[in-house]
């Protein structure tokens, strides 16, 4: 009969040393939450010392990790300002950036024709009224693909914000479920 054998030398070591390399993941992870650092798998797997696929690996260091990445801190005063709000908005002012930035061409460019028509008329030789008709036709339709390229903005932006809600809550969702 032969006796079962325990562990090899290499075997617990492996172990021991995945422990230690948990437990520092862990403890780094209560460091950057207690001095308000940004929480990212980047920042954890620096200060711990260890390999991002470590925790890209261990399922319930990374939940962990986008668990507290997604809890705002709280300061005295009242909440604190989360990386993740500020990318937001970035974002959103980059976009508003943009969409100021086409309507300003549009506003130059309308000014140009009605300067450029002002000077047609002055000299004599201005258009036709069908001319005119058309061209006030086609300023009224740019205004309206404006306005409609804005509505449009403003519903992708609350798709984006409810997409990432939705990632939230399932996060919380997985993390509760992750405990049981």
């Amino acid at each position: 009969m032969s006796r079962p054998s325990s562990p090899g030398p290499l075997v617990r070591a492996r172990v021991e040393d995945s422990s230690r390399r948990r437990r520092r993941v862990l403890k780094a992870l209560d460091e950057l939450t207690t001095e308000d650092q940004a929480i990212t798998v980047s920042a954890v797997a620096r200060l711990a010392g260890v390999h991002r696929s470590l925790i890209y690996r261990h399922t319930d260091l990374h939940a962990a990790v986008q668990t507290r990445a997604a809890q705002a801190p709280e300061t005295p005063s009242g909440p604190g300002v989360s990386r993740r709000s500020l990318l937001a908005d970035l974002a959103n002012l980059t976009e508003r950036n943009t969409r100021l930035s086409q309507h300003i061409t549009l506003l130059e460019k309308r000014l140009s024709e009605a300067l450029g028509e002002q000077a047609w008329r002055a000299c004599g030789l201005g258009a036709g009224v069908d001319i005119d008709t058309l061209q006030r036709r086609t300023a009224v339709l740019e205004e309206e693909l404006v306005e409609l390229r804005h509505q449009l903005a403003e519903r992708e932006e609350d798709l984006d914000a409810a997409r990432a809600t939705n990632r939230e809550l399932m996060a919380q969702l997985n993390s509760r479920h992750g405990r049981r």
